[in-house]
């Protein structure tokens, strides 16, 4: 098991001008990481070949790892050169992954905010054709580079356990898999010992996180909450801090065996380097205190 962290982590450093994404691979060294994910917000590379290679020497001479691009797609558009833009715009980043020696991609499949009229099965089955094409034409494109390209539980209408297999069975690619978000799974009311339990043989990569939790009829007031697909009430925490049920959830993915990339994922109220920080620290030190069955 390699522990990391997103850059998505140490966005509002990043958007502030504080840090640079040069900055966070550093960040990252100093504070015992071991690999970076790249999620290109508060900057760009598909389109900056030299940042792209500056980041790429600097993680090398720091000795961490870049284990994953995540980036946002929609594959369900009314027209077929809709259609075709988005997929050669994702073409382009797989370049850029290339590029950086990455070896595994996270996309999106549809829109990340959509009406509530558009997250149920029905919009999942009734554009599952361009789904399933966008998702194909990009594995294929991608394993011409050797590199894994994934789906995440992520984005409401393909965020459930059994809507994320039911992708993942249809595009049938071997370098197509889940990008496994633990925490993900209750933003869509789903129980993420479930969820994590159910999905986690597909997985080729783990994101952890952690969530506060409050029911639908027990307004938490102000602060960064959030609502569910069924109106309950989230707030991101830190890691091992927060109501998830996270050394269980550990547990379950270290006795299934998996021994990939496990990236941290901040989005809590906290200042962003010390959310990270400490949660770095709790899921470091709750993955040692595992010990397995007798």
């Amino acid at each position: 098991m390699r522990v990391g962290v997103s850059t998505y982590s140490l966005l509002p450093a990043i958007r502030s001008g504080e840090m640079t994404i040069l900055d966070v691979i550093d960040w990252i060294t100093d504070n015992g990481g071991e690999h970076m994910e790249i999620v290109p917000y508060g900057f760009t590379l598909e389109d900056n070949e030299e940042l792209t290679d500056a980041v790429r020497k600097r993680a090398e001479a720091a000795g961490i790892q870049l284990s994953n691009y995540s980036m946002p797609a929609n594959f369900v558009h009314e027209s077929k050169e809709a259609f075709d833009a988005e997929v050669e715009r994702i073409k382009r980043h797989v370049d850029t992954v290339h590029r950086l020696g990455i070896k595994h991609m996270r996309h999106d499949v549809t829109a990340f905010t959509l009406p509530p009229e558009k997250t149920g099965i029905d919009y999942v089955e009734d554009n599952l054709e361009q789904i399933v094409n966008g998702c194909r034409q990009i594995a294929d494109y991608a394993a011409r580079y050797g590199i894994t390209t994934t789906i995440e539980n992520h984005g409401v209408s393909v965020q459930a356990s059994d809507r994320v297999q039911r992708v993942l069975k249809a595009v049938d690619r071997p370098n197509f898999k889940t990008t496994l978000d633990i925490g993900n799974f209750l933003c869509v009311d789903e129980q993420p010992l479930i969820g994590v339990k159910r999905n986690l043989p597909y997985a080729s990569l783990i994101h952890v996180k952690d969530f506060y939790y409050r029911p639908y009829d027990q307004d938490p007031g102000g602060g960064r909450w959030f609502r569910t697909s069924h109106g309950n009430y989230l707030r991101g925490a830190i890691f091992g801090q927060g109501d998830l049920d996270v050394r269980r959830i550990l547990r379950l993915i270290k006795e299934s065996g998996y021994d990939g990339f496990i990236t941290l994922e901040f989005e809590g109220m906290e200042d962003c380097r010390e959310g990270t920080r400490l949660g770095l620290e709790n899921l470091k030190r709750l993955w040692d205190e595992i010990e397995p069955h007798a």
